[in-house]
């Protein structure tokens, strides 16, 4: 499957009379944005604001981030079963308004959702400060329970988001990238010098508002299976969770994923890059042991000679993560785990709730309990009591200045498991 993106750079957002991208510029109708994603009767109310990289904007709780995109050429649309039919993605061309993104808030959903500042020490935690960020406000009417709030706020950002990408469907991109992945039997014969490489991709699925979409579907239900790495540039793969804001997914991450585009970077140089076995993330035990199992059965059908293993979130998830690890070992399968830890305040806690001594060779996104102040900022979007109930934050984290004590396990992709992040270790 071969898919060609187009990045179109936007410098700057702004509100106007016509939804058009103009010399890096994303100019946004805000009366036909409401038309396009109002019509929730869940939804009490909509607002949009813009926020740019550098202002003192705090946006409270983040619940989605979006990217922009659209397709231009070939089968299917972006985001499918949701904004577009079923039909297979991860082919043809698709445009990207690459240094814009949208972001959903409002009244919070569960008790994990994020904080992202974009300027001070909170941006320096989070990728989305150097974006140039529609916010969009959804209120929820009184009496609807969590699951249809989720659900809203959800649909009402895809849509948000796909209206804006229709704006970068005529426009000459400013670079094009090709990703290309051949049938198993034909890739496999490709660099058949190089080791075969395989991404185990799990996916949070354990309910509770914690969920994952791919094409539509709830990611709970499914059973392991393959994917062209190529489908989840065009968001075959979407967000749904309420999971802890540093080591979630936003839609945004699914759809940039860095170990994918890392993959495809060193493909042919280093190893040969075979696809992704995407797998969920599950509550019982029965369940954990079907999918790992199944997970390890694909990844030696495919003939892996090694595999990268990510998961998100903490916690539960660790078991499903090393329970991977151990039986695609004993396959003679080489892994590589990347996950971040809850190791304490001071670091000194253990840092998963699970481990084993064949995960060798793992990756962290960082610690989750270290503690930052983030200033106050001069505008709040949001709600910035929600910093006394998020995971992270406790009673009396939302200073009276305005100013927030809490964990960096608030800030929305601090730890980002798959790599999506910016803290880095440094030897002493």
């Amino acid at each position: 499957m071969r898919l060609e993106l187009g990045k179109i750079f936007i410098k700057d957002m702004q509100f106007g009379n016509e939804t058009k991208v103009e010399n890096g510029v994303l100019y946004v109708n805000k009366e036909e944005l409401l038309n396009e994603v109002g019509g929730d009767e869940r939804v009490a109310s909509i607002d949009f604001d813009i926020v740019r990289p550098g202002e003192e904007v705090r946006i409270i709780p983040v619940k989605d981030v979006i990217e922009p995109r659209v397709k231009v050429e070939g089968k299917g649309g972006i985001m499918p079963g949701f904004m577009s039919k079923v039909d297979i993605v991860g082919n043809g061309r698709t445009h990207v308004l690459k240094g814009a993104a949208v972001i959903t808030t409002g009244k919070i959903v569960g008790f994990q959702e994020g904080i992202i500042d974009m300027c001070g020490e909170g941006a320096k935690y989070t990728p989305f400060s150097k974006t140039n960020n529609l916010v969009v406000i959804c209120e929820p009417k009184e009496g609807i329970n969590q699951h249809q709030h989720e659900e809203a706020i959800r649909t009402i950002g895809f849509k948000a988001a796909a209206y804006l990408g229709k704006a970068g469907k005529e426009i000459k991109p400013d670079e094009v990238k090709v990703f290309e992945t051949l049938p198993l039997l034909q890739q496999a014969a490709q660099y058949p010098e190089l080791p075969k490489v395989v991404y185990v991709y799990m996916l949070q699925s354990q309910g509770l508002l914690h969920d994952t979409y791919v094409y539509g579907v709830d990611a709970k239900k499914i059973i392991p299976t393959f994917l062209y790495p190529t489908e989840v540039f065009d968001g075959a793969i979407v967000s749904g969770n309420c999971v802890s804001a540093c080591d979630k997914n936003p839609s945004y991450v699914h759809m940039n994923h860095p170990v994918i585009e890392e993959l495809y970077e060193r493909h042919g140089k280093d190893f040969n890059f075979l696809g992704c076995v995407i797998t969920n993330e599950n509550v019982y035990l029965a369940d954990k042991e079907r999918s790992s199992n199944w997970t390890a059965k694909l990844v030696e059908y495919l003939g892996a000679d090694a595999v990268i293993i990510s998961e998100e979130g903490f916690g539960n998830p660790d078991a499903d993560l090393v329970m991977n690890c151990n039986k695609i070992t004993d396959k003679g399968i080489k892994t590589v785990l990347i996950t971040d830890e809850y190791a304490g305040q001071d670091g000194s806690s253990q840092s998963l709730a699970d481990s084993t001594p064949k995960g060798d060779a793992v990756v962290t996104g960082g610690n989750a309990n270290e503690v930052v102040v983030l200033p106050p900022m001069k505008k709040v979007i949001g709600h910035p009591e929600a910093a006394n109930i998020i995971a992270g934050g406790h009673v009396g984290s939302l200073r009276e200045d305005g100013s927030i004590e809490a964990e960096i396990q608030v800030i929305t992709g601090a730890t980002s498991e798959v790599g999506f992040n910016y803290l880095t270790a440094r030897g002493f």
